[in-house]
């Protein structure tokens, strides 16, 4: 008898999505992050692979200085190593469940975010709290494409941690990193983005009902609150 398989994203209705798309509304795009992007680039593991680097130079250096032979050499060389791998090992497995564990989907009403590794989370970004948008193209082939949030919408740093920009903790703001198609995810987002603006300005533009109609003058600003 077969045991049954439970894996991690099987609960979900729709692949990256919470719970069912209401009527109306399209996926315009899907994707997710590859893990040596995410490595390099969020994890810096090659500055820590550096580091140990230098440090096997200096060691190497002062052992020599001091008149140390060859096999205090490769001694100390193979026990750097072994400590380097430790934490290099931990960042890499990082990023390869990170990139497992995220998927990206561009709706035209709102862009989702399921990332956690320890604990998985949607988190939905209205199109009409981005303020800006764009795309930043790299060496390797892949993309990011980069959020900025209106005031007055926040997401936490620590949750998306680490699709958003590094430092921004007072304003923290989403980052898609390590795409392999991210022109395309550019391309959905800005088509989403255009509409719903569009779609703003149609509703701002419809003339307000006489019932509906504010009885004395109230500012504009607290108004469109």
């Amino acid at each position: 008898m077969r045991e049954a398989v439970i894996r991690e994203h099987d609960d979900e209705p729709v692949p990256g999505l919470p719970e069912r798309l209401p009527n109306g509304e399209t996926v315009l795009w899907q994707g997710a992050p590859r893990w040596r992007p995410l490595a390099r680039r969020a994890f810096h593991v090659r500055l820590i692979a550096l580091y140990f680097v230098a440090l096997a130079v200096w060691s190497g250096a002062s052992l020599v200085g001091d008149g140390a032979g060859a096999g205090a050499l490769a001694l100390e060389a193979l026990w750097l190593a072994l400590v380097a791998c430790v934490p290099i090992g931990l960042l890499l497995a990082a990023s390869v469940l990170a990139a497992r564990t995220t998927l990206f989907t561009v709706t035209d009403r709102r862009l989702v975010l399921r990332v956690g590794i320890a604990l998985p989370m949607a988190v939905n970004i209205p199109l009409g709290a981005v303020r800006s948008a764009g795309l930043r193209r790299c060496a390797d082939g892949t993309g990011d494409v980069l959020l900025s949030l209106m005031p007055s919408h926040r997401v936490s740093f620590i949750a998306l941690w680490p699709h958003v920009r590094a430092w921004r903790f007072s304003k923290p703001e989403p980052l898609l990193r390590g795409l392999p198609d991210a022109e395309a995810a550019a391309r959905a987002l800005a088509t989403a983005l255009a509409a719903s603006a569009a779609s703003a300005e149609s509703v701002q533009a419809l003339p307000v009902p006489e019932r509906l109609r504010p009885a004395v003058d109230v500012p504009a600003q607290a108004a469109a609150a």
